[in-house]
C-alpha cells in the first residue's frame, strides 16, 4: 500500500514550498481546469497546490485501487462490507422505480417504493390532520434516536426549513435528560406525535428517552402508545410497547445508520416537508449518483473531492478539515460529516486485517460563516498549522428581501478563501503600519503581526439555491466521497466497532454508579471517578 503513495509524497515534496499563487500565474485557465461541475453544482478546488502532474497522479491513484470496480460492486449489490456480510446500498433508498439493484438474488428497489409508500400516505394523513392525537391534529412531532438516527434528519430538517409547511419537528438524541426535558417543555401531549427511531428497538439512549416521552405523555393521555410511531425492524418490540403496525417503518441490514436518511429513518423531515419535496431531495441524491457513476474521474464530483482530502491528509500531512458552510441553515451540517467521515474512515486496518500503513481519516470539524470567522478563523489565517477549508455558498438566499445581506454573506466566503490564498506579506503589513505613523522597531514589531502566511489551501463548493434537489446532491457527493477515501486507503467505511467497547463498559459501569457493584478490576482513576460522582 505504502509504495502507491510514493509518486505523490515525491510530487509534494518538489512543490511544498511553491506558492498557489504561483499556479495561477503560470496558467490563467487554472480556475477552469481545477474546478468541475455536476448539474448546477460547481466545485472548485484550484486555490490548492495540486498541479497537473498531481492531478493526474492522484487519478492514477484512484484506477490503480479500484475505485471504479469497488463502485460498481456497491450499486450492484455485493457485500463490500465484509467485516459484518452485508451490502452497502443506501443508494437503492433513492433508485427510480425499475430500477433493479440485487443483492442475494433479490431486487430490493420495489420493497423500497412500498415502504416510501406507506411513509407517504402516513405523512399525508397526519398533515391532514386525519391520524390526530387525542386533543386534536399533531402540531408537533418528537423524533428520538441517536447517531445516523438523529444527526442525519436532524440536519435535514434545519436545511430545508423554507420547506415546512407540516407540523413542527424536534428531535432528541443526548441521554441527558436535560434534552428531552427542554425539548417537551412547552409541548401539549395531547397533540405530539413521538417518533422512536432504533433499527432493535433496544439502544439504550434512544430507549430511555423514549421511556420518558411515554411517562410525560401518559400522565395526560390515556393511551400514550397510540401516539407513537417507529422506525424500527423489531416488530414483536414495537408491539410491545403500543405502537400501531402500520406506524412501524422498517429497513434492512444493508443500509448503515448513518447513511439511512433517505429512507424511513427521514420520517420525520417527510412529515415537515411533505413527501413531494422529499421526493424532490430523493431526487438530488439520485442525480449525483447518475453523475458519480458515469463521468470520467477527470470530472467526477465526488472522486475528485475525495483526492483533494486524500490529498491534503494523507501526502500534506494536514490531519484536520473544516467544513465552512456560508448558509445558517446548514448549520448541523459540520456535525453529520463528522459523523459520515469519522465513523466511516477512522480505521485502523485494512480490509484484510493488517495495520494500514498510511494515516486513515482527519478530524472534521466546522461552522457556518460569519459566525466562524469570528472565532476559529483566527487559528486558521494564522496558526502555525495548515487547516484545509471547504467552503459551501449558495449563490441565491431564500429571502429576497433581505438580498443585500445575502450579498454580504457571498463577499464574506469569497473573501476568506482569497484571504487564505493570497496572505499578506511582512513588506504589506509595513506599508500598513507607517500609515498609522509606527516607526523603527516599533513598525516593524506590529507588522509581524500583522502577517498572514497564506499559501492555505481550501474548496469551495457553489450551488444555486439551498433547496430538497441541491441539498440532495450535497449528501449524496459527501457519500460518495467517503466511499472513494475509503477503496484508496483499503478499508471498510461501512462499520464501526469503534463505537461499541464504549457501551459495553458503560453498562458495566451503571450498576457501579448506582451502588450494587464495586470498583474491582478498574483503573485507578476511573475507580477515583466513581467515588467522587457517588458522592
Amino acid at each position: 500500500m505504502t509504495d502507491l503513495w510514493k509518486p505523490l509524497k515525491d510530487l509534494h515534496a518538489a512543490a511544498q514550498d511553491r506558492a498557489i499563487m504561483d499556479l495561477f500565474a503560470a496558467d490563467p485557465a487554472r480556475a477552469k481546469g481545477f474546478s468541475v461541475s455536476a448539474g448546477e453544482m460547481l466545485l472548485d478546488y484550484a486555490k490548492t497546490n495540486i498541479d497537473a502532474a498531481s492531478k493526474a497522479a492522484l487519478i492514477g491513484l484512484a484506477r490503480s485501487t479500484g475505485v471504479a470496480e469497488k463502485r460498481a460492486a456497491m450499486f450492484g449489490g455485493e457485500k463490500i462490507n465484509d467485516t459484518e456480510g452485508r451490502a452497502v446500498l443506501h443508494v437503492a433508498l433513492r433508485a427510480p422505480k425499475g430500477t433493479v439493484i440485487k443483492t442475494e438474488g433479490s431486487d430490493v428497489v420495489p420493497q423500497v417504493h412500498e415502504i416510501r409508500a406507506r411513509m407517504a400516505e402516513f405523512v399525508r394523513s397526519v398533515r391532514a390532520g386525519t391520524l390526530c392525537g387525542q386533543g386534536g391534529a399533531y402540531t408537533d412531532v418528537v423524533n428520538i434516536g441517536i447517531g445516523g438516527s438523529d444527526l442525519g434528519p436532524a440536519m435535514a430538517t434545519l436545511a430545508l426549513a423554507p420547506y415546512h409547511d407540516g407540523p413542527r419537528v424536534h428531535y432528541v438524541s443526548n441521554v441527558d435528560g436535560a434534552h428531552i426535558t427542554q425539548v417537551l417543555k412547552g409541548l401539549n401531549p395531547e397533540t405530539t406525535l413521538v417518533i422512536v427511531a432504533s433499527k432493535t428497538f433496544t439502544t439504550i439512549e434512544t430507549m430511555t428517552n423514549a421511556d420518558t416521552a411515554k411517562a410525560w405523555m401518559g400522565r395526560v393521555v390515556a393511551n400514550p402508545g397510540a401516539q407513537f410511531a417507529a422506525v424500527s425492524t423489531a416488530a414483536a418490540k414495537t408491539a410491545a410497547y403500543g405502537i400501531d403496525p402500520e406506524w412501524v417503518f422498517g429497513f434492512e441490514d444493508w443500509v448503515g445508520g448513518r447513511y439511512s436518511l433517505w429512507g424511513p429513518i427521514g420520517l420525520a423531515v417527510m412529515l415537515a416537508v411533505g413527501p413531494e419535496a422529499f421526493d424532490a431531495f430523493l431526487a438530488g441524491a439520485r442525480d449525483m449518483d447518475e453523475h458519480f457513476l458515469n463521468a470520467p474521474f477527470e470530472d467526477n464530483m465526488p472522486v475528485l473531492l475525495a483526492l483533494v482530502g486524500l490529498w491534503h491528509n494523507q501526502i500534506c500531512g494536514y490531519t484536520t478539515r473544516a467544513v465552512l458552510p456560508y448558509d445558517q441553515r446548514l448549520l448541523r451540517l459540520p456535525a453529520y460529516l463528522q459523523q459520515l467521515e469519522m465513523e466511516s474512515n477512522g480505521k485502523r486496518v485494512a480490509m484484510d486485517g493488517t495495520d494500514l500503513g498510511i494515516h486513515s481519516g482527519p478530524v472534521v470539524w466546522g461552522e457556518p460563516g460569519t459566525n466562524g470567522q469570528h472565532a476559529f478563523y483566527q487559528l486558521i489565517h494564522q496558526g502555525t498549522r495548515p487547516v484545509p477549508c471547504e467552503f459551501l455558498v449558495a449563490r441565491e438566499g431564500h429571502e429576497p428581501e433581505l438580498s443585500h445581506q445575502h450579498l454580504l454573506l457571498v463577499s464574506n466566503c469569497l473573501a476568506q478563501s482569497e484571504a487564505l490564498l493570497r496572505g499578506r506579506s511582512r513588506a504589506e503589513a509595513r506599508g500598513i503600519m507607517a500609515k498609522k505613523g509606527a516607526e523603527g522597531a516599533e513598525l516593524e514589531r506590529q507588522a509581524r503581526h500583522r502577517v498572514f502566511p497564506g499559501n492555505r489551501p481550501s474548496t469551495t463548493l457553489a450551488y444555486p439555491k439551498l433547496t430538497p434537489f441541491v441539498l440532495g446532491q450535497i449528501i449524496a457527493l459527501y457519500e460518495h466521497r467517503v466511499f472513494v477515501e475509503g477503496v484508496i486507503l483499503g478499508i471498510n467505511s461501512y462499520d464501526q466497532w469503534g463505537v461499541e467497547l464504549g457501551k459495553e463498559l458503560a453498562l458495566a459501569l451503571q450498576p457501579v454508579l448506582e451502588g450494587k457493584a464495586g470498583t474491582d478490576g478498574k483503573d485507578g482513576s476511573t475507580a477515583a471517578l466513581v467515588a467522587f460522582l457517588r458522592g
